[in-house]
């Protein structure tokens, strides 16, 4: 009977981990979208350029200066979006998964409550903490107390299947964490494939300017090759460096989360093994 009811003590953690999270498959064509209607209608407005054509945005003026960046643009700004958008969302799903007090000070109680032996307190610690290092914790507790009374299994057997219960408690929380972090990774490489894209265009446009009209080259179409180029470029750049640094910043904040849950886990083997 003691061995039907462990498995639902990792129910928790299973379901911690299937919620939350963007879905991807909409949220990028919704973004999409706004970055379109964005380069359209709000740079895109004939209040931002000098002329009808739109192809001299008016000194000073930001938003017609990015228009002129070519049809690249809401392309590039998509990427940025993106990279906007599930940072935020990754910011607040590993916030909301460290739970809702200091993480070093629920290791150091829940230790302490191991070496006295008292597991129930520390399954209350767990329920206080929440988070996915509560998740992991109470799950493992949950099998440690269920071990202690299980008789039908010798001390290497009861500490081996201690240890596979806070494995699988891990496996199931860590793929909430790292939802979403290969859009960044791979946001951070496609901008700036795409601005060199945008930049490549422009010079081809700046390089016509250049041969039209053998001379005496066109230097607003000249200028305005140039300046695409460059728009693409700093768009590209500037999109691909925050993505790689969020996406740096939330794998160390889930490496440290790792860390915590691998720390516990071994603290509560090595209580088991010097109490039961």
């Amino acid at each position: 009977m003691e061995k039907k009811t462990a498995a639902p003590a990792a129910k928790p953690a299973a379901k911690q981990s299937t919620g939350g999270g963007l879905n991807p498959a909409f949220t990028i064509p919704v973004l999409l979208g706004i970055a379109i209607a964005t380069y359209v209608f709000i740079l895109g407005d004939s209040s931002h350029f000098l002329d009808a054509e739109k192809h001299k945005p008016k000194p000073g003026d930001f938003f017609g200066l990015i228009h002129s960046g070519g049809v690249v643009v809401p392309i590039l700004m998509t990427c940025f979006l993106c990279v906007l958008v599930f940072s935020i969302e990754r910011f607040f799903t590993i916030n909301k998964a460290s739970g809702t007090g200091n993480i070093d000070a629920f290791v150091r109680k829940v230790r302490s409550l191991l070496d006295a032996n008292n597991v129930a307190d520390a399954i209350k610690e767990c329920d206080k903490q929440k988070g996915s290092v509560g998740n992991v914790v109470k799950t493992a507790l949950g099998k440690y107390s269920l071990l202690t009374t299980d008789a039908s299994l010798d001390k290497e057997q009861k500490l081996a299947a201690l240890q596979k219960e806070v494995e699988e408690a891990t496996s199931l929380e860590l793929p909430m964490l790292e939802k979403n972090l290969t859009i960044l990774s791979t946001l951070a490489t496609v901008s700036t494939l795409i601005a060199l894209l945008g930049t490549v265009l422009g010079m081809i446009r700046a390089f016509s300017a250049l041969g039209a009209g053998g001379g005496a080259p066109d230097a607003a179409a000249l200028a305005t090759g140039i300046s695409e180029a460059l728009i693409n470029t700093a768009l590209g750049i500037g999109t691909s460096a925050i993505s790689i640094i969020m996406y740096n910043f939330f794998t160390s904040k889930i490496d440290d989360l790792t860390y915590k849950i691998d720390e516990i886990g071994l603290s509560i083997q090595q209580n088991f093994a010097a109490h039961n």
